[in-house]
């Protein structure tokens, strides 16, 4: 069976776009091929900074042949709807139509609409100019003469040939003839910027690929990946270093490459004063450069591991020294951030008002950061306030939690004020994403203890399902509070996540909540920390999310969570509770019971009102032996059940519950509910009443599947 080869070859492609455009290329060209009746065997996608292709394998020559029946009006249908049939149909007159019959709709006309199967070429020819038109680029652009044109094409760069080739393994493939903004496909394709000049001719994939590398150009970026982290690792051991790993950094680079060269370079170690991870994210976001450590020590070292496009003819000696250049100069500047940082601000007298009001020490720089955070008066939000009001909130909350959680009030308090502190340092205005990070070092600086500080970093966190949550006390009601207010906060103002957005990280700061509490055993009302009763319901449906990922049923979690449950840890305890329960034979035979006793109630609620067996059950009623047995065994069971509960003893609660399964399937065996007498069956409902409000106190069994 034939193969497909494209190529669409342009100038530099973004390397944070390449992967996803050539994923999107593999779907249309297949969406597409498959939707004109095509089938393949296999569709591989590649991308390099000048190149999307894609490699189809198995692509079938000819669609198949198609007939289909139309169904349309009656015969007796009136003659405007006949003619719209027809026309619908392609057909010129009744007479190409068949007739069927149906025993209840009577005679009707059937058109047979034939379609012939078309050659593969001429499917790709017509297919591939919308779906170059039409590709969506983040960012692109029009050039040249034709961009004056209205809907003239556009690209994410100029977008310069066009290669297409089909056909079997055993005959010469045939270029599939389209045109595209006059780019005409064809059989030809060039190799590196530099070190290739000549374009060169491509008959199939594997001698494309070839050709490719003979002319400095590794088609496979996962390839290049390996290359890249091969040789890196190999050049650090060489000169006494170990290379810092960075996935991220090695898919950008693999991206901004044909032909990697793995060079090394070196700074000055006077630079090493800075915090290594703003040498390491210095160099990373200026020059695209992997960091070195000592070996066996996780301090940085001055030498780093750069990525070229060429092979040099001096070994790459000038490219490293222009690199290390640029990182120096860069680095002197996150030297000055560093240094300044430190120093005190020159407008000290503006914020004594903000010192007093957080209680601040005006002669330790962090302190002094916050109070001209606050001294700003910088919006965290139009409608919630400022950074300084919301800080105030959250160290009012983080010292209520405090005591629930093992911290001292002083030391959360303290946190909490320090907290977005590094917000306005010059470092975290350059480098967002330390902060937090560099607050830690900032506050370890200026004497605080290792609690307060490891907060200031630790509150931000868990960001996301892999990161790991807060341990230490004061953390742990730093990042409560600071989540709590976030979501307290929006929820008030009636922002919420709607569908699939979520612009303030609303569902991930409620499940950082979770897993906070749940991965440190926290016991927290969130009622009583202000969270209202539509916010707990957003907190279930995460519990929920949480919960199933982790492999709880979602059967038990609704037999649990009741719309008041806001003690998120009791919820869980109470779900694995009621999972080791429904694996022994008693509490498998009990759900069933407890399931017939309330389908028995819900049935009879119906004839005489929702709760009519809601009212103590009369002992004096109770004339067989197994309706007085179930009786005194509800008594006790719902005694010993209590007092388990209010140990927090939830394996025992459940333990306890199924005590009542002996009495409950004699109950069913010998006692007729429905009995003639309205007195004795009302009282036996409510005897089955008293059973439900017994079980409801631990989980609602109608809820259980099976």
């Amino acid at each position: 069976m034939p193969d497909l080869l494209l190529e669409l070859f342009s100038e530099e492609i973004p390397a944070r776009m390449q992967r996803k455009a050539a994923g999107e290329l593999r779907a249309r060209v297949t969406n597409g091929l498959v939707d004109a009746g095509l089938t393949y065997e296999g569709a591989k996608e590649y991308w390099t900074p000048r190149r999307l292709a894609l490699d189809i394998r198995g692509l079938t020559a000819r669609s198949a042949d198609i007939s289909e029946e139309r169904k349309g009006p009656r015969i007796d249908a009136p003659e405007k709807a006949i003619e719209g049939f027809l026309r619908s149909a392609g057909l010129s007159s009744v007479d190409e139509a068949s007739i069927h019959s149906d025993p209840k709709k009577g005679e009707f006309y059937v058109a047979v609409i034939k379609k012939e199967g078309r050659e593969a070429g001429d499917i790709i020819a017509e297919l591939m100019p919308s779906i170059i038109r039409d590709f969506a680029w983040p960012k692109s652009m029009r050039w040249g003469a034709q961009s004056a044109k209205p809907g003239s094409l556009r690209w994410v760069r100029p977008l310069q040939s066009i290669l297409c080739t089909f056909g079997p393994e055993t005959e010469d493939p045939v270029v599939i003839d389209f045109e595209v903004e006059g780019i005409r496909s064809g059989n030809t394709t060039s190799g590196h910027r530099f070190h290739a000049v000549d374009a060169f001719a491509v008959r199939r994939f594997d001698d494309y690929v070839s050709n490719l590398e003979k002319n400095f150009v590794v088609l496979d970026a996962e390839r290049r990946k390996e290359i890249i982290a091969t040789d890196a690792k190999n050049l650090a051991f060489a000169n006494g270093v170990d290379l810092v790993e960075d996935d991220a950094l090695l898919e950008e680079v693999s991206g901004l490459v044909e032909w990697p060269v793995v060079l090394m370079g070196e700074f000055e170690e006077d630079y090493l004063q800075i915090p290594d991870d703003v040498t390491r994210l210095t160099i990373k976001t200026n020059q695209k450069c992997f960091v070195c450590r000592a070996q066996g020590s996780d301090e940085l070292t001055n030498k780093f591991i750069l990525v070229s496009n060429i092979e040099a003819s001096d070994g790459g000696a000038e490219i490293a020294y222009g690199n290390g250049k640029v990182v120096r100069a860069r680095l002197s500047d996150a030297l000055h951030f560093w240094r300044t940082d430190q120093a005190n601000l020159p407008d000290l007298a503006e914020l004594e008002a903000s010192a007093k009001k957080f209680g601040l020490d005006l002669s330790k720089p962090l302190d002094q950061r916050m109070a001209k955070l606050d001294h700003l008066g910088v919006t965290f939000h139009a409608k919630i306030g400022t950074q300084g009001e919301r800080v105030t909130r959250i160290a009012t909350l983080a010292a209520e939690l405090a005591p629930l959680i093992g911290s001292t009030t002083d030391d959360a308090r303290r946190a909490a004020v320090l907290a977005k502190a590094d917000l306005t340092t010059e470092a975290v205005g350059e480098f967002p994403e330390l902060q937090g990070g560099l607050g830690r070092r900032y506050a370890l600086l200026q004497g605080e203890s290792e609690s307060v500080a490891q907060a200031i970093e630790d509150h931000y966190k868990p960001q996301g399902p892999s990161d790991a949550v807060p341990t230490d006390p004061v953390s742990i009601s730093i990042a409560l509070a600071d989540k709590l207010d976030t979501l307290i906060s929006f929820w008030a103002i009636d922002e919420k996540p709607t569908g699939s957005k979520d612009p303030f990280a609303l569902r991930r700061a409620a499940l950082g909540v979770i897993r906070i509490i749940l991965e440190n055993g926290v016991r927290l009302s969130l009622a009583g920390q202000g969270v209202s009763a539509d916010l707990l319901s957003f907190f279930h449906d995460r519990l929920k999310v949480y919960l199933r990922d982790k492999g709880a049923r979602h059967d038990l979690i609704d037999a649990v969570l009741s719309e008041n449950d806001d003690d998120l840890l009791l919820v869980v305890r109470r779900v694995e509770a009621l999972g080791k329960l429904l694996d022994s034979d008693d509490g498998a035979n009990l759900t069933i019971g407890a399931k017939r006793a309330l389908n028995i109630l819900s049935a009879e609620e119906k004839k005489d009102g929702e709760g009519a067996f809601d009212t103590q059950v009369d002992s004096a009623l109770l004339t067989e032996q197994a309706e007085q047995d179930l009786s005194d065994t509800i008594l006790a069971v719902r005694e010993d059940v209590a007092h388990c509960v209010k140990a927090d003893d939830y394996e025992g609660a459940f333990s306890v519950l199924a005590q009542l399964r002996p009495s409950v399937d004699a109950f069913f065996d010998d006692v007729m509910v429905n009995a003639e007498d309205q007195k004795v069956r009302q009282n036996r409902l409510r005897l089955l009443s008293s059973l439900r409000e017994t079980t409801r106190s631990l989980a609602d069994f109608s809820q259980i599947a099976g």
